[in-house]
C-alpha cells in the first residue's frame, strides 16, 4: 500500500521560511512528485513538481523564484523549501505522486489529476 507522509507544516510571520517533507512508502515506481495547496473555500491548485529521473522541476508563477522543490531518491522523500513566505501561501500543502507516466509537460504535471496517490496534508500558515 503506497503511502504518503508530509511534515514541516507550522505557523511563520510573513518573509520567514518553512521546509516541506514528503516521504513515499509502498512504492516501487515514481515518476513524478508533485506538492499541490489548498485555502479555505478555495479549489486546490498546484505548487511545484518534479520528475523522479530527471530533476526536472516545475512552478507556478505564484511561486517561482521563492518555493524550491527537490528530492531524495535514495530516501523517496520529496521537499519545498519555502522562503519569502506571504500570508495568500497560507494553505494545506499536499503532497502527491505519480506513478504511470501517461503525459508530460507543464500542463501534465500541474494537473491534480496526473496524481494517483496523495498524503493527508500539512498545514502553512503566514501571519501578516
Amino acid at each position: 500500500q503506497v503511502q504518503l507522509l508530509e511534515s514541516g507544516g507550522g505557523f511563520v510571520v510573513t518573509g520567514g521560511s518553512l521546509r516541506l517533507s514528503c516521504a513515499v512508502s509502498g512504492s516501487s515506481s515514481i515518476n513524478a512528485m508533485a506538492w499541490f495547496r489548498q485555502a479555505p473555500e478555495q479549489e486546490r491548485e498546484f505548487v511545484a513538481a518534479i520528475r523522479w529521473n530527471f530533476d526536472h522541476p516545475y512552478y507556478a508563477d505564484s511561486v517561482k523564484d521563492r518555493f524550491t522543490i527537490s528530492k531524495d531518491n535514495a530516501r523517496n522523500t520529496v521537499y519545498l523549501q519555502m522562503n519569502r513566505l506571504k500570508p495568500e501561501d497560507t494553505a494545506k500543502y499536499y503532497c502527491a505522486s505519480d506513478s504511470i507516466s501517461m503525459g508530460f509537460g507543464d500542463s501534465y504535471y500541474s494537473d491534480a489529476t496526473t496524481y494517483d496517490y496523495w498524503g493527508q496534508g500539512t498545514q502553512v500558515t503566514v501571519s501578516s
